[in-house]
């Protein structure tokens, strides 16, 4: 597991309850005192990679796979696709920095 020494991590059902308190209207400081939590930030952080995931359905860019793949494993088309989108966003991203540095 990654982040720093001493660090507790959130289960996925405690972050499942966040994001559902988050939905009904509670603020932070609410659901910091309900979980018990070190502080604000934590919320912060579960409720925007949770916001940040979901444009990113909404844009139809399926989330990557995590960690090492498994032996044999085969990519699908739809993975495929949306590596191509990225790349040509990139490669759009790239070309347009350099114009405006003038190199191009």
């Amino acid at each position: 597991m990654s982040g720093k020494k001493g660090m507790k991590h959130c289960s996925s059902v405690i972050i499942d309850d966040i994001i559902k308190l988050k939905s009904e209207g509670k603020t932070n400081k609410e659901i910091v005192e309900l979980f018990g939590l070190a502080n604000i930030k934590t919320v912060k952080n579960i409720v925007q990679l949770y916001n940040q995931k979901q444009r990113a359905l909404a844009a139809g860019i399926s989330p990557k796979r995590r960690g090492r793949t498994a032996k044999g494993y085969q990519i699908t088309e739809d993975e495929k696709d949306n590596e191509i989108k990225r790349l040509k966003m990139e490669n759009e991203l790239l070309r347009s920095f350099l114009q405006l540095g003038g190199r191009r």
